[in-house]
């Protein structure tokens, strides 16, 4: 199952490849060893789980969901009375050579201990030392006595825990949790706190058709197999238990985390499945009924048609699942993210290729010390394939450089020249779909550029409701909002797009995307020079006028 699900494939086909790929080898590689570690209790087993953690966190920052989970689960047995010392050696293995050799990676140095992210798995590490040292205590001391000392050692170690915990929270030694972590627990505080992070598409919630889109057959017996789960409660199938509804809400927050989900989905499934067939598949006789014992079972009618049925409708479950998911990766994860097709009228394909012809352009045309400015969703391809600075990328961790550059697409020419010239830009890109109806172009961005434009000092100026018309509409036609019709995004699209015919019957400038007539038309560029457009005006490159060129 986990070899053809959607959910996974996306992350791992050519044109998308991503770190991710390898990231979820990984985690199921460091969880496996982590449930034979507290199957067993063995340091082996604990130093392969410490080491395939350590190549999780070399591969991908989402590490972080890893270590928040199996201290969950470590609490969990000890709510359930199920802490061992099997569970004590693992644990306490795991962590300390997993936190050590983590900390060996650039990236993560001392977060391990200084970030909030990383505060359970400490917590619980402690909190295993405690209850393993309270277990030695009590074998040693009598009740009353043990009952005095426990209560007098716990409120003076709470207590001191608490006093350090909160001087090293003040004073900056622990770092508070990110942003996006703030957005997994509260879904509405990215959009309310931290524009950019709720730009990012793969950040919004996901749809149910999209849970149906990627996973199909898995969302029926997901419930499944957590009840069988549930019926033979283990050590290994908490775990499970946990790691299937933590990832099901995490996922349903935050769309990219589906890649987290798709493998739990496909074990659970495959439990229920194999439970639902252990129980069926032994009431189908496939020999005749002995004659001499021809009476039936009335206690169970009919059980040998009943258990036909079930394994026919979970054989025919698994057929639809193998086909659905062999056409969804054909359709949609198995086409190169630069290169869009699309299928025409009569059927046949069409490819427009545009983007790698924008960037071979850049390359052979422009310096090789060439500043770029685009939006930052293009930033890393910009930079491999035209081998070209570009000032903001898909490494949205610097806010700040980022609102920079939504100010001077969502200002006016003059405001954003000032702009480019102080961030020293050569060439302006944009992608455009008004002409072939490709709906994720700049103008659909655009209100998230204004959103996080208008989120630092600098961009006080910007105010998301001067790009509305007054009833509160989002328009580009001559309704639109003069603000947005004047701005610099706005004329780096439909520059000359207002003599171009785009569908029979519609007049001059027709948007395809947004289905209008454009608003403003007849106008000059001022600061920017067209220097390149695409065969199908997907990519619009122009070039920043020197001063003295200005008005030329």
């Amino acid at each position: 199952m986990i070899a053809i699900v959607p959910g996974y494939i996306s992350r791992s086909v050519a044109g998308s490849y991503d770190n991710e790929g390898i990231a979820i080898f990984c985690m199921l590689l460091t969880y496996y060893t982590w449930i034979k570690a507290v199957k067993t209790g063995t340091i082996f087993w604990s130093t392969f789980c410490a080491l395939a953690y350590f190549y999780m966190v070399s591969s991908w920052g989402g590490y972080v969901f890893l270590i928040n989970l199996i201290p969950m689960h470590v609490l969990a047995l000890m709510v359930t009375g199920r802490f061992t010392h099997r569970i004590y050696v693992a644990y306490s293995a795991v962590y300390v050579l997993g936190t050590i050799l983590s900390m060996q990676i650039s990236f993560v140095g001392f977060q391990p201990v200084q970030s909030s992210e990383h505060m359970a798995a400490l917590g619980v590490f402690g909190l295993c030392q405690i209850y393993s040292f309270i277990d030695y205590v009590r074998s040693k001391l009598t009740a009353d006595a043990f009952q005095t000392l426990f209560k007098t050692v716990a409120a003076v170690v709470g207590g001191t825990v608490a006093i350090i915990a909160l001087i090293l929270q003040f004073s900056g030694k622990i770092s508070p949790w990110t942003g996006r972590f703030y957005s997994l627990l509260d879904p509405s505080y990215a959009k309310n706190n931290i524009p950019i992070i709720a730009s990012v598409s793969e950040h919004q919630p996901t749809t149910w058709s999209s849970f149906y889109f990627d996973l199909q057959a898995l969302v029926f017996m997901f419930p499944v197999g957590l009840y069988f789960c549930f019926s033979k409660l283990t050590d290994a199938n908490i775990f499970i238990i946990l790691y299937g509804v933590t990832s099901i809400y995490f996922a349903g927050v935050m769309v990219r985390l589906m890649l987290v989900l798709a493998p739990v989905m496909c074990i659970l499934s495959g439990i229920g499945i194999s439970s639902v067939l252990v129980a069926y598949m032994k009431n189908v006789d496939a020999k005749k009924v002995d004659k001499k014992t021809k009476r039936a079972d009335s206690s169970y009618p009919a059980k040998n048609e009943i258990g036909l049925v079930v394994v026919g409708i979970v054989a025919a479950g698994l057929i639809t699942y193998t086909f659905h998911c062999t056409w969804v990766t054909s359709e949609a994860y198995s086409s190169p993210s630069i290169v869009l097709a699309a299928r025409q009228h009569d059927g046949s394909r069409i490819i427009f290729d545009d983007f790698r012809e924008a960037y071979y352009w850049l390359r052979q045309n422009t310096p090789e010390d060439a500043k770029v400015m685009s939006w930052w969703d293009y930033g890393y391809q910009i930079t491999a394939m035209a081998n070209r600075t570009i000032l903001v990328d898909n490494n949205t961790w610097n806010n700040t450089h980022i609102s920079r550059v939504g100010q001077a697409m969502s200002s006016p020419e003059e405001k954003s020249y000032e702009i480019m010239r102080e961030l020293d830009v050569s060439y302006v890109l944009v992608i455009f779909g008004g002409l072939t109806g490709y709906a994720s172009d700049d103008i659909n961005k655009f209100l998230w550029m204004v959103r996080i434009g208008g989120s630092t000092p600098e961009g006080a100026h910007i105010k998301e409701h001067d790009y509305y018309t007054p009833a509160g509409e989002f328009r580009v036609d001559k309704e639109g909002s003069p603000t947005l019709l004047n701005c610099l995004m706005y004329k780096m699209c439909y520059y000359r797009f207002g003599q171009v015919y785009t569908e029979q019957g519609k007049p001059t400038g027709y948007d395809r995307v947004r289905n209008v007539e454009i608003g403003n038309k007849d106008f000059e560029l001022d600061v920017l020079e067209e220097a390149y457009t695409t065969e199908h005006w997907l990519v619009r490159i122009y070039k920043v006028k020197d001063l003295d060129n200005r008005g030329n």
